[in-house]
């Protein structure tokens, strides 16, 4: 029985082909024998292009594998418009290498993308900030230089929300006296804050 094995296998291997362009279509019909002398002749050539293209010997295996598992598929597809089966193949292997570099580099991009808008995001939080702390000193600052009543009007409409009518009955004056101390307060305010910018 192991004898008519070995002589099955050695007839077999005798009447192999040897040559790609026999052996292709062998393997769109399935045959694992096939596809194994296929892989035999073209494995060398395809991961030397790759990992040259690479240069990482790890994801140059991926890209191999996903190679030979794409001339697998695609070998009924093939056409001798396509050039030789060897340069077919390394046609494939040379694009999938190419596309994993630009899938590298755009993942990279995104990345870096992403880091620069966290900075860009953190910078224009501290620089709010800033402006903000900045905005509301130099506020502070031009209040003070106003008179003690339109301070008061200001702040009791403005800051607190009350009505002109409620700040005249807050502060026992007429509301006539109150509109013009805030109309008087806001223009200095104004001023003010216009010139220290």
């Amino acid at each position: 029985m192991r004898e008519r094995m070995q002589r099955t296998m050695s007839q077999h291997d005798t009447h192999a082909p040897v040559s790609l362009e026999e052996l292709l279509p062998r393997v769109a019909h399935g045959d694992d024998h096939a596809f194994e002398q296929f892989y035999r002749h073209l494995s060398s050539p395809v991961f030397g292009l790759i990992q040259r293209v690479l240069r990482d010997p790890a994801q140059s295996e991926e890209v191999a594998q996903e190679v030979f598992l794409e001339l697998w598929r695609t070998a009924t597809r093939y056409s001798t418009e396509l050039g030789s089966v060897r340069s077919w193949a390394l046609m494939i292997a040379h694009r999938r290498a190419v596309d994993r570099v630009r899938a590298a580099q755009a993942s990279g991009d995104r990345d870096a993308k992403a880091a620069q808008a966290d900075i860009t995001r953190e910078f224009d939080q501290v620089s709010e900030a800033v402006m903000g702390k900045l905005e509301r000193q130099q506020l502070r600052r031009c209040l003070d230089s106003l008179t003690e009543v339109q301070r008061e009007s200001v702040r009791l409409a403005y800051y607190h929300g009350y009505t002109y009518r409620e700040v005249s009955q807050l502060l026992d004056c007429p509301l006539g006296t109150i509109k013009t101390r805030l109309r008087d307060g806001l223009i200095r305010l104004r001023d003010c804050l216009g010139a220290s910018t």
